[in-house]
């Protein structure tokens, strides 16, 4: 196939429905699923029975029957019921997806009378499935795993299998010099207490967000008394603590620094969406302890946030 023979958009210029699909392509990036988070959930009927439902969104498909197919972008206007059939004496898994028929490609479907795109759903996947099992054009929306002698669908026989197409991300890298001496962190019981010159960082979490990664350095960490065997962490709100981190220094007496980082992976609660929550460090004394640790003006605190939309 040869260079199209005008770009989009000219004027006076007839463009074919592949050269659109190849723009959709482009702009996707290549990729494919939900365009947002939120968009074509599945999930149990409002009372439950043999169907289940697909809520409203958007998504792009990439075709797979011929390499200059190109990206459908396809839209679910309000609640759609797609029918689950029963099982019988051994339980099944089904695959629901949102298939693309094209007859461009494949098939013979009439664009003029005949519905293209359609939930469809494959019968007797694997029970781990989570892509297309075959070759066919769509993308996959959900598995569900259904019990013997089973004909009512329920939330939790459903697996979300939705993946977002081109997920938004927004990270930040702030920074915190506390300008006097904190108090000491000592004992040896796992007490956390917050270093208290470092007051954190308020930090609003994007309403899209699913998931959150937490890196906290802190950059000479001062040591005295004794030997330290401690560990520090960080919260993040109310609920989320990022994992700890061991300190074990065998230096003596003498006054040291050291530095440290904790990180984590945590996925973000619906109720922390659009707010503004506090991310602090604290550490504690372990078991055997018997030195000091504190934060002072030569202490700098660094903290790396990146925030990433999934399906939810």
């Amino acid at each position: 196939m040869s260079l199209y023979r005008v770009p989009i958009l000219v004027n006076g210029a007839t463009h074919s429905a592949e050269q659109f699909r190849a723009m959709v392509q482009d702009l996707a990036r290549g990729a494919e699923g939900i365009t947002q988070g939120v968009d074509l959930k599945v999930s149990q009927l409002s009372t439950p029975g043999a169907s289940v439902q697909v809520g409203d969104g958007s998504g792009v498909v990439r075709g797979r029957v011929n390499a200059f197919q190109g990206t459908y972008s396809v839209r679910n206007q309000g609640a759609a019921t797609v029918p689950i059939a029963a099982t019988g004496a051994s339980g099944r898994s089904d695959m629901l997806i949102l298939r693309v028929e094209d007859p461009q490609y494949e098939g013979s479907l009439n664009p003029a009378v005949d519905q293209i795109n359609y939930f469809q759903v494959i019968s007797g996947v694997s029970s781990s499935a989570t892509t297309i099992p075959d070759g066919r054009t769509g993308i996959p929306l959900a598995r569900i795993d259904i019990p013997a002698s089973t004909s009512t669908i329920t939330n939790a026989m459903i697996k979300d299998i939705r993946v977002v197409a081109n997920p938004r991300r927004e990270s930040r890298l702030l920074t915190q010099s506390p300008a006097t001496a904190s108090a000491d962190i000592s004992g040896s019981s796992l007490a956390y207490s917050y270093f208290t010159t470092a007051a954190g960082w308020n930090i609003a979490v994007p309403p899209w967000a699913t998931t959150v990664r937490i890196r906290v350095d802190i950059a000479g960490l001062r040591l005295t008394v004794a030997n330290l065997y401690a560990v520090a962490r960080a919260t993040f709100g109310a609920s989320l603590i990022v994992q700890a981190t061991t300190l074990d220094d065998n230096q003596g007496t003498g006054t040291r620094r050291i530095n440290t980082v904790v990180a984590d992976t945590l996925t973000i609660p619906d109720n922390y969406r659009g707010t503004t929550q506090l991310l602090r460090a604290q550490g504690a004394g372990a078991t055997g302890n018997t030195g000091k640790m504190n934060i002072d003006a030569a202490t700098t605190l660094v903290a790396q946030v990146e925030f990433e939309e999934g399906a939810r």
